[in-house]
C-alpha cells in the first residue's frame, strides 16, 4: 500500500480565525497566519490506483484580496500534470473517492470518464452528477472502528460518512499494517485546529461537524494515525515523515449556531473557496464567510 500526494499549490496562508473559529464568538481566537497549500492524494494498493479528490479546476484563478482569510499560494501544477509528477497516468485510475462537493476537491473529475466515482448520495445529488460511472454511496457496510457507517472500497481502504463540513461529507482511512492514514478532506483546514479541538468557519451543519471532529480525535487517540489534510503543507510533512499524530486533551468548546441564510428566489451561487451558498439574481460582492470577492462565486 502506497500513498502519494498530488501537489497543486504551496506557499499560501490562512487566518487562524477562519481555520479555528467555527461557532465561536468573534474575537475569541488570537489571530495569526497559518501555512496553507493545496494537495490531494492517490492510493496505490498494488492492484489498482485510487484517487482521493481531484483538485481545483485548471482554468479558474484563486482570487486574492487584502481581505482574504485563506489563499492557496503559488500554483505548482494543474491536477493532471501533478498526478503525472506523482508517477501516475489518468488512464491507470480505476476509482475516485470524493470527500465532498467543493470545487477544490472535485474540479477535475471530467478527466476520468472511465473511473468509478464514489461519492455520498447527498453530495452527488447536490452536484446533480450523472453517468454510469457515478456510484452514489449509502455507507451500507456497517461501522468502522468508532465511525457508525462506512463503505469498503478495497482491502484496507474504507470510505466513511463524516458529515458536518458538508451534509454529505466523507473521509477515507487506509490501513497499512498497524498504521492508519486518514485523508479527511476539510474536517479541519489545518492540523492546529485538530490539535486544539476547534472547527473552521466553513460548515453546513455545526453540530454534525462537532460530532465528526470528536470522532476523528477519538480515533486518532486509539490508533496510530498519519493525518493528511488538503489545505496545509503539514500534510506533506506528515506523509513524508510517516508522522503519527499525537493529540493532547483539549476542551470541547461550546459553540454558537450560525444563523442559516434564508433561501430566496433566484439563482443559487456557491463560493468556490468555502462553499457558502447565496440565493439571488447576483452573487454578493464578498463572501461573508471567507471574504473572497464576487468572482469566487459560481452558479450551482
Amino acid at each position: 500500500m502506497k500513498i502519494s500526494a498530488v501537489k497543486l499549490f504551496d506557499g499560501g496562508f490562512m487566518m487562524k480565525s477562519f481555520a479555528c473559529g467555527g461557532g465561536l464568538p468573534a474575537g475569541s481566537i488570537k489571530e495569526e497566519k497559518l501555512r496553507s497549500s493545496l494537495q490531494n492524494f492517490v492510493i496505490d494498493t498494488g492492484k489498482e490506483i485510487i484517487l482521493v479528490d481531484t483538485g481545483f479546476p485548471a482554468e479558474e484563478e484563486f482570487p486574492v484580496t487584502k481581505d482574504s482569510v485563506i489563499t492557496f499560494g503559488d500554483k505548482i501544477n494543474n491536477y493532471i500534470d501533478a498526478l503525472k509528477v506523482a508517477g501516475y497516468e489518468p488512464a491507470q485510475v480505476s476509482k475516485i473517492l470524493i470527500t465532498h462537493k467543493h470545487p477544490d476537491h472535485t474540479g477535475e473529475l471530467r478527466h476520468f470518464p472511465n473511473a468509478k466515482i464514489y461519492i455520498s448520495r447527498i453530495e452527488a445529488d447536490d452536484m446533480k452528477l450523472t453517468g454510469d460511472n457515478v456510484v452514489r454511496v449509502d455507507f451500507t457496510d456497517g461501522a468502522y472502528k468508532n465511525f457508525p457507517a462506512c463503505q469498503k472500497i478495497a482491502d484496507g481502504v474504507y470510505y466513511i460518512f463524516a458529515p458536518g463540513h458538508t451534509k454529505g461529507n466523507s473521509i477515507v482511512i487506509v490501513e497499512a499494517g498497524d498504521i492508519f492514514y486518514m485523508i479527511h478532506g476539510d474536517v479541519t483546514y489545518t492540523d492546529e485546529a485538530l490539535i486544539e479541538n476547534k472547527l473552521s468557519v466553513a460548515f453546513e451543519d455545526l453540530s454534525a461537524a462537532r460530532d465528526t471532529l470528536s470522532k476523528v480525535r477519538a480515533f486518532i487517540k486509539e490508533n496510530k494515525t498519519v493525518y493528511l489534510s488538503t489545505h496545509t503543507p503539514l500534510a506533506l510533512e506528515n506523509l513524508d515523515g510517516q508522522k503519527i499524530m499525537e493529540l493532547p486533551d483539549a476542551e470541547e468548546l461550546s459553540v454558537v449556531e450560525e444563523e442559516t441564510p434564508q433561501k430566496v428566489s433566484g439563482t443559487k451561487w456557491v463560493c468556490s473557496v468555502c462553499g457558502y451558498e447565496h440565493f439571488g439574481d447576483e452573487p454578493p460582492e464578498f463572501c461573508p464567510r471567507c471574504k473572497q470577492p464576487k468572482s469566487a462565486f459560481k452558479k450551482a
